[in-house]
Order: C-alpha cells, then sequence, then structure tokens
C-alpha cells in the first residue's frame, strides 16, 4: 500500500505518543475499562497493549478510506505483540533489565517495524484467508480483556517491579 509520507509518519508518531499515553492512563483513572486499554502493572503481557491498541487505532486511521487496506496491518499485528513479548522476556527475564529508555527504544523499534511491514505489502486482499487476521486480532483482543481481568499465574503475567525480573541460572 502507498501512504501519503506526511500523514504515514504523523500517525506513526501519534501512535508511538499514543502508546506512551496509554502506559499511565490506568494510574490516572483506575477502573474496570481503562484497564482493558492500559497496563495495570509492569508485567510483560500488560504491556502488549501499548502496542497493539495504538497500532491498530494506526491500522484504522491510516485506512479509513481503503475496505480492504488495513488487512495487512492485522496480519503484522499479533507477531508484533509476541515479538514485544520476545524482546521483553530477553530484557528483562534474561538479561534483568531495569532501564527505562531501553523499554522505550525496544517499544520505538517495534513500533517503527510494525509500520514498515505492514506497509510493504500490496493488494488485492481478498478471499477467505484473509478472515485469519481478523480472527487472531480477535483473539488476541479477546486475550488481552481476559488476561486483564483474569490474570492466571505465571512469570509473564507477573508485576515485575514489584519482584524483580532475574531468573536463577542453570549451574
Amino acid at each position: 500500500m502507498i501512504y501519503p509520507k506526511r500523514q504515514f509518519i504523523l500517525t506513526w508518531l501519534a501512535a508511538i505518543l499514543a502508546g506512551c499515553i496509554l502506559h499511565f492512563i490506568y494510574e490516572w483513572m483506575p477502573n474496570a475499562v481503562t484497564a482493558l486499554f492500559s497496563p495495570v502493572n509492569e508485567s510483560l503481557w500488560e504491556h502488549v497493549k501499548l502496542v497493539f491498541w495504538p497500532f491498530l487505532g494506526a491500522a484504522l486511521i491510516l485506512n479509513r478510506d481503503r475496505p480492504t487496506g488495513v488487512r495487512p496491518w492485522l496480519l503484522v499485528l499479533p507477531p508484533l505483540c509476541a515479538l514485544i513479548l520476545g524482546l521483553g522476556w530477553v530484557y528483562h527475564v534474561m538479561l534483568g533489565g531495569e532501564t527505562m529508555w531501553v523499554d522505550s527504544a525496544l517499544y520505538v523499534l517495534v513500533m517503527t517495524l510494525g509500520f514498515w511491514l505492514a506497509s510493504r505489502f500490496s493488494g488485492p486482499f481478498q478471499g477467505v484467508k484473509w478472515l485469519l487476521p481478523v480472527l487472531a486480532v480477535l483473539a488476541l483482543a479477546g486475550l488481552i480483556g481476559g488476561f486483564t481481568l483474569y490474570p492466571p499465574q505465571g512469570l509473564l503475567f507477573r508485576d515485575l517491579s514489584a519482584v524483580g525480573s532475574w531468573l536463577p541460572l542453570p549451574c
């Protein structure tokens, strides 16, 4: 897809800024609605919301006049969320990182990669196979909502700011 350069860059910047603002929404207004869009703690899973919602919003804004233009964005979104989880796991759990600027750099890198990848696809985007990305995004949204309201046990869902993030190294 081809997007006007100015609109693309402004939407990219707005999506990154929206993710930064979303990080604090629940802290400012704690309730069930804001919990669905904003991290309720510093777990790795909760930070998926910072990629998911701004990227989805950007996709809808950039493709509002293109009925099938959002499909490549939906194809990129689940792997992008998996990437932020993987990078967060490596940085926080395996390396024990706790520096905010690294988290911010990883976030900007992932969002930039997502915008770049989604803009590399070209149509036509038709057929049943293009329903799969839509279903994957809906499933991911359901997981975000479900795990927000009923977080399971596990390091992926644990508030790392409260417990530390180092994994014991095998001897």
